[in-house]
């Protein structure tokens, strides 16, 4: 898998896992459906998935800094 495409899952994640969050859109859907029961897990569950997509975008994101040469940061300190 390619650092862009990682980048891309990752920064979709984040995105979706933040919308979930911040915004009471599966406190919706779920009512919508009669689904509020399987709501006490959502804090089990978006949470990591949040920092887990940023970790991922951020990984993914710094391998792409590296390799495109244009960031001092992401290449260390010069010697």
């Amino acid at each position: 898998m390619n650092d862009r495409k990682l980048f891309g899952i990752g920064a979709i994640g984040t995105v979706v896992a933040a919308i979930c969050c911040f915004t009471p859109v599966l406190v919706i859907l779920f009512a919508a459906v009669g689904l509020s029961a399987w709501l006490l897990w959502i804090d089990y569950v978006l949470w990591p998935l949040l920092a887990v997509s940023l970790a991922i975008a951020a990984f993914a994101g710094i391998r792409l800094l590296r390799r495109s040469g244009r960031s001092e940061i992401a290449q260390g300190p010069v010697a």
